[in-house]
């Protein structure tokens, strides 16, 4: 693998909608990798100038390659198009809002010898603070050892967490062998908008993908007001919280389905607080009734929510009143 690092073998792929104000940044933090080859980038139906200002990061068109859908399909089905336009025998994902630090590639690769995906932790920063990041951070540590990812851990690690914002391990964007993609034919599932990268890594793990998680951060991801992860459907989170079921139908492992059942249950939760507050605008109290008898979870789930914003309404009354 060292004699790789001096190769270009290694293919960007970048699923952009709207992307005119960063994409530019995006591609270029690919390009300045010394291991990438070419940066795919596949217009997602923009109706801004995301292709022509991709397409400008390489004046000789050597090193880029643009293509442009005639309609918005979403994430998973544009990463699809760009794997099939891929040729390196590694791939790595990268959104079209954020960017990679200097040497990241370059790190992900000195350990990829016997790995089929490899990932490094987030820098999860505000747009505003994002050109002030220049160099590869330790997320918690010199002697923090790498982690290998079981089905069990990685679910696990993808459970929505209190205090920790979108950190968990479905967000990660790792380097993946392109060769065990195609064994298992093995690509994202098109009919989801939220939480695709989680299903392929379930699914590739579930395939026995080897996953290694690096205690470094090399991949910005830039917080946006108008990012799907941040702003969802219902139906955006019962499609993810359904797929947990048919993750279960390929495990027969009793820890995996119990990591899975979880996993369901956290999603599930944040599917009814939207149906809390769509009941509420409705003013139906049969469905304001009904998600609290889903499960304990959701209850104590939703009475929590419930308390905290009443808690935020009385405190700006009590502003206002002051």
């Amino acid at each position: 693998m060292l004699n790789d690092l001096d190769a270009r073998i290694v293919d960007v792929i970048i699923a952009a909608w709207n992307r005119s104000d960063t994409i530019e940044r995006a591609v270029q933090s690919a390009l300045a990798q010394e291991a990438v080859n070419v940066v795919i980038v596949i217009d997602d139906g923009s109706t801004d100038d995301t292709a022509a200002k991709a397409s400008r990061c390489d004046p000789s068109g050597c090193r880029i390659l643009v293509e442009r859908l005639p309609s918005n399909v979403g994430p998973a089905a544009a990463r699809n198009v760009a794997i099939e336009l891929s040729q390196a025998p590694w791939l790595a994902i990268l959104d079209g809002d954020d960017f990679f630090l200097p040497g990241r590639i370059h790190t992900l690769l000195s350990n990829s010898d016997g790995w089929d995906l490899i990932a490094d932790g987030l820098l999860h920063v505000p747009e505003h603070r994002a050109f002030n990041l220049q160099t590869t951070s330790t997320l918690a540590g010199a002697d923090v050892a790498n982690l290998a990812l079981t089905f069990e851990t990685f679910v696990l690690g993808d459970l929505n967490r209190r205090g920790a914002y979108r950190q968990e391990l479905g967000f990660l964007k790792p380097l993946i062998r392109r060769s065990f993609l195609d064994r298992h034919e093995l690509r994202y599932n098109e009919s989801l908008r939220l939480g695709e990268d989680y299903v392929f890594y379930a699914c590739a793990l579930l395939a026995g993908a080897r996953f290694l998680l690096l205690p470094t951060a090399g991949y910005v991801s830039v917080e946006r007001a108008g990012s799907i992860s941040v702003h969802h459907t219902k139906r955006d989170l019962e499609r993810l919280r359904d797929n947990d079921r048919n993750l279960m139908k390929l495990t027969t492992s009793q820890e995996e389905r119990r990591a899975l059942a979880k996993h369901y249950a956290s999603v599930d939760c944040r599917v009814q607080w939207i149906a809390i507050v769509e009941a509420i605008k409705a003013r139906s109290i049969r469905q304001f009734v009904t998600p609290f008898f889903r499960s304990k979870t959701v209850m104590i789930y939703l009475l929590r929510k419930l308390i905290a914003v009443a808690r935020l309404q009385l405190k700006r009354r009590l502003l206002v009143f002051n």
